[in-house]
């Protein structure tokens, strides 16, 4: 019977040290997370707090340099200011060689190319903004952006598309860059362009 009664203690005993050491690996692991997660958010914090106190400065990080602005194609004008104000015209998605992102979300381009195209047309925008204020430094505030996407009948995922260019935003201005938005989906655009974006942006 001591015997039996030993054999089970030691059970017991084992039992209890296992258990102890499972909560310990599951809260370590826990633990890990959140300090990694807490690691990334403020990563991500310190980027956002540069581009509102610098956003030329964040433009050099992500090693974009904005294009001269392209002429109007019809009778309009690529930025107009009224009071603390900026409305710029919509904008098109033009790569680095000049030449334009064409064709259908969904038959033509994928989601992915779609978001790219959007990140182009934003900076598109930001290029016409500074020549109309001379310093990207004087935004307060992006206040909207209204994202036309050239879209298959079937494709319903312009959201998606639009935040290449509200992605762009928040990278180069943090929280200034946070903005009301509209997307959606047009039967075509001008000249076949995939994206056709404008924006409203409060100055000092």
């Amino acid at each position: 019977m001591s015997s039996r009664k030993s054999a089970l203690s030691s059970r017991k005993t084992r039992l209890e040290k296992m258990f102890v050491l499972s909560l310990a690996l599951l809260f370590g692991g826990l633990f890990l997370d959140i300090a990694t997660l807490g690691a990334a958010q403020e990563t991500q914090s310190h980027a956002a707090e540069a581009g509102a106190s610098d956003p030329e400065g964040r433009l050099d990080e992500l090693g974009i340099v904005l294009p001269e602005p392209t002429a109007p194609v019809a009778n309009y004008v690529k930025a107009v200011r009224s009071g603390n104000l900026v409305f710029l015209s919509g904008h098109g998605p033009y790569r680095s060689d000049g030449t334009l992102v064409t064709g259908k979300l969904g038959r033509d381009l994928t989601i992915e190319e779609g978001y790219e195209a959007a990140r182009l047309t934003g900076i598109a925008l930001l290029s016409s903004l500074k020549r109309e204020i001379g310093d990207l430094g004087r935004v307060q505030r992006i206040v909207k952006v209204f994202g036309m996407v050239n879209v298959d009948p079937s494709f319903t995922d312009m959201p998606k598309v639009i935040n290449g260019c509200s992605d762009l935003m928040v990278e180069i201005f943090g929280e200034r860059g946070r903005h009301a938005r509209a997307a959606v989906g047009m039967a075509s655009l001008p000249v076949g362009i995939a994206v056709e974006i404008d924006m409203v942006v409060e100055v000092e």
